[in-house]
Parts: structure tokens; sequence; C-alpha cells
């Protein structure tokens, strides 16, 4: 039997939106910008398009500090000591408010967007988690490499065209691809379009007007993209229900997650997930996979064509590790130590979540300091956690892969590095990720040579993640480059199994 949406109600701790006066009794011993306008608050340079990076240009205030906007007042944190301690899952767990609330609309109680006490998140959590195991990953791979190829043949036409390639377009729809085919086996021929897809034009419309959500204190003035975002919502889940209710007629498909979400029951109870779990499921892993994994490839090779040298190097180790094989192995992709580093450094400067919320299972203190009431909750800025310069160095908007060097990793501090998540509901799919981005870059190196555009300077916007605004880049194909002498070198430096993330995870 399937376990229905649980309540998302709490007892005596209040909504997802609560101002932080309710939960932080000493509130006044944190500072927060100067000018604040009664009734207004800290709206003085903020900006409704980009509300986070606006916000990270208070971190001179000290690594916890915060900001009103109207009636509500929110409390940051980034420095290294208090991320460490709100990252305690004994005292802190996941806070739903703000833009997650907002995508519960389409999320609903999927791994995402539930709340910890819904029955369904640790249902679909013990389902799913075999899903993106070191056996599944090896078959979504000829997956991920086939939808790199109609990428290559893209941009192979456009290189003879002469112009610069669309890079942030362009990693959208791929990635949009590899977790249609690896998720349900379904191809959007995103590749073969000369418009848009309206799947992706209404995924796109609900992320945004939940960011909207997010950033206006008065929505419900927006009437008509409140209806804008119903007709998109409704598209999304008559596309997703058309693709359960065909794979359900065919009797399964190829082993991928739709199959293990309707086939697999509980190992321990039993239970299934519901038909509505599975859609909400399914929309969940399509607007978190192709909206983060695609911001990270897009601002790595953003800094691969900026950094020639760095480009060199991951080059030369792609045709060295990967030799003359014309397609490379599930197990090869994990011996690009180097690109590997390319793609932590890279998450590093711009996170995938790059906003953590954390909410007080407990009365508690952080850091000792700082009292919280249970359901009190804070903000924690992993884009200024990460550059930290008590941890990461005076030079530490400076993009630069050796800071993943096996003894720079051990020499830092516990929870000062965070691109999925902390805990319990760190980003189940994380390996899934790093294999599709660390293959990616591979294929795209070993391919062609990555130049600037001369006249593109980065310029980051937001989404519910951060993007490179109209990243282009311009390309020259590659002369096939010569066969090497052996196509594996021990690396001591990074041992494959290492995750400066989990060190745990293979």
């Amino acid at each position: 039997m399937a376990r229905q949406t649980g309540s998302t109600t709490r007892g005596d701790v209040p909504d997802g939106g609560r101002s932080a006066e309710l939960g932080w009794p000493e509130l006044r011993r944190i500072p927060h910008p100067p000018y604040r306008i009664p009734v207004l608050g800290d709206i003085l340079g903020a900006s409704q398009r980009t509300p986070l990076l606006s916000t990270m240009k208070y971190a001179g205030l000290g690594p916890i500090f915060r900001c009103k906007v109207f009636r509500k007042e929110f409390v940051f944190v980034w420095g290294a000591e208090l991320a460490a301690d709100i990252a305690d899952e004994t005292r802190f767990g996941k806070h739903i408010g703000l833009g997650i609330a907002s995508l519960r609309a389409v999320g609903g109680d999927a791994l995402f967007t539930a709340y910890d006490h819904e029955p369904n998140w640790r249902l679909a959590h013990d389902v799913l988690t075999p899903g993106f195991s070191r056996e599944a990953m090896a078959v979504y791979h000829p997956m991920m490499l086939d939808a790199t190829d109609r990428l290559t043949a893209h941009w192979d036409r456009e290189l003879a065209a002469g112009g610069p390639v669309d890079v942030l377009g362009d990693m959208t729809k791929l990635t949009l691809e590899i977790i249609a085919r690896t998720g349900f086996g379904h191809d959007f021929g995103l590749f073969e379009l000369d418009r848009p897809h309206p799947f992706v034009t209404a995924m796109i419309g609900t992320l945004t007007y939940a960011q909207y959500l997010n950033s206006t204190p008065f929505p419900g003035l927006a009437k008509g993209a409140a209806r804008r975002n119903e007709a998109d919502i409704a598209y999304l889940n008559r596309t997703v229900d058309d693709i359960v209710r065909a794979r359900r007629d065919a009797g399964g498909g190829n082993g991928d997650l739709l199959d293990r979400m309707l086939d697999t029951p509980h190992p321990e109870t039993g239970e299934r997930l519901s038909a509505e779990n599975v859609r909400r499921q399914i929309l969940t892993f399509l607007a978190a996979g192709y909206d983060t994994t695609s911001g990270t490839l897009s601002f790595a090779l953003h800094y691969l064509s900026a950094n020639p040298e760095i480009a060199a190097r991951a080059r030369e180790e792609v045709d060295r590790v990967w030799g003359d094989t014309a397609v490379p192995a599930y197990d090869q992709v994990a011996k690009l130590r180097y690109v590997r580093k390319v793609v932590d450094e890279t998450l590093r400067l711009w996170p995938t979540a790059p906003v953590l919320m954390r909410e007080a299972r407990q009365d508690t203190a952080l850091c000792g300091e700082h009292p919280m009431r249970r359901g009190a909750w804070a903000l924690l800025l992993t884009p200024l956690l990460h550059r930290d310069p008590g941890v990461w160095g005076a030079d530490a908007e400076r993009f630069d892969p050796g800071r993943f060097d096996a003894a720079a990793v051990r020499a830092r501090p516990a929870h000062t590095y965070k691109p999925f998540g902390t805990g319990a509901r760190a980003c189940i799919a994380r390996q899934f990720a790093l294999h599709e981005a660390m293959l990616v870059l591979g294929l795209l190196l070993r391919r062609y040579e990555l130049r600037p555009d001369p006249g593109y300077r980065l310029s980051v916007a937001e989404r519910m993640t951060l993007i490179p605004e109209g990243l282009r880049i311009r390309l020259d194909r590659r002369q096939t480059p010569p066969v090497p002498t052996r196509t594996t070198v021990p690396d001591e430096d990074m041992p494959e199994s290492r995750c400066p993330v989990h060190p745990t995870d293979g």
C-alpha cells in the first residue's frame, strides 16, 4: 500500500516563513547593515533579481549577521566555526522555507522539498539510494555518453558556422537530456529543435516564479505570473504522467530510476511510492538535475577557457588516462583526478547549493553564544564559507584546482566545503553529478580547444541556483592527440576513492 503525504504541521513550531525575532532571543546582539529604514528594513542596495549576491556584500559585518526585508528578519552565517556547529545533525536539521517551500507546488513531499517529519521522505530515500550506487551508475554511463555525443555534434555545427557557443543554454539541454534518459528513459530531442522545448520553458518558468516568491513581499499582486505558474505546473504534471503511463503499459524499461520508483518496495516495510509521489520525485530530479549540474559545467568551462594553463593540464590528463580509447569506460572517468579538482574548485566558488537552511531541533545556542529556540533557523551562505580567507587564504577569489590536492584537503577543518548540502539531507545524487561533470568535461577537453569570447565578462545570475548569465566561448577543433605509451599513471596525490565532501564515498 502506498504511503500518503504526511501533514506539514509540527505542533508548537511556527511555519517556515517565520521571522527571526520568533526564534532568536538575543537577536539584537547580531549585527545588521547600516542605514536600516523603518518599515522597509535593509532594502538599500538589495536586488530583487540577485538577492543572494546582494546579501553576500554584508560579509564584512562578520561571520553572522542579519538582514530585514519589510517585516521579516533573516539570520545569515558563513564562518568556518559557525558552519561546523550548525552542521551538527544532533542539534540542527534541514529547514524548509523561502525558495524551497515555494517549490513544494511542484515537488510536494519529494526528496528535496519534503519536511523531515513527512513519511514519504524516508520511504523515497531508502528506495532510491541504491539507484545511485556504483552498479547503477555503470548503467547510466552509456546514456550520458550518448547525450554528450548529441552535444558535440551540435558544437561541431556551431564551430563550422564560425560563431561562439551558448554554453549555459547547451549545458542546460545536455543535463536535462541526461537526467531524462537516466531517470525515465525519455528523449526530449533538445539539440535537434530550433526553438525551446515547452517542457524546458515550463520548468524554467516554475523556478523563476519560485525565485520571485522568495524575493517579493507582495506575491499576491502578480496574479498573471501566478496563473502562468499554475499552467506551467499543470503542463509538467501532464507530461510526466504520460511518461509514467507509457512505462506501465510497456511493462517496464531499462532499469532506470523510474523502474525503481514503480517496482521497488521499501526493503523493510514493503511500502511503495504512490503514483503522485512518483511524479513528484521525477519532477524534483529533473529540476535539481539540470539546473545544478548545468551551472557547474558552465562555470567550469568558463574557467577552463579563461585559464589555458589549467585547461592544458586537464587535457593532458585526459589524453594520458583515456589514451586512444574511442569511448571512455565507466571506470576511466574516476581516474581523471585533476579534472575532478577542476570540478571541486568550480563548486567551491559557485556551489550547487548556494544557501543551506538549517533549523534548530531543540533549544540550543549556536557556538554556545547565540541562543536559538526550537524551530529557529539560519541561512548558511556557502559561497562565503567557500571564500573564508581564514580557511582558503587571501586569494580565495582565485580559481585554483590545487586547493584540492590531497594534503590541502586533509589540512582544512571539517565542514568548510559544502557544495552538496550536509547531513542526512545532503544531495542523494552527488556521485551522479560528479561522474556526469567529469565525463562531459573530459570529452569536451579531448575534442576542443576552449577560448574565451573577448566580449564576455562573467555575470552571475540567480534562478534557484547560480548561473553564468549569457556565457559564450569559442572553440577550435583539436588535432588527434598522439597515442600515449601508457594510459594510466598512478596519482598518489588524490586517491581514486577520496571525495573531499564525503570522504567515505566512492
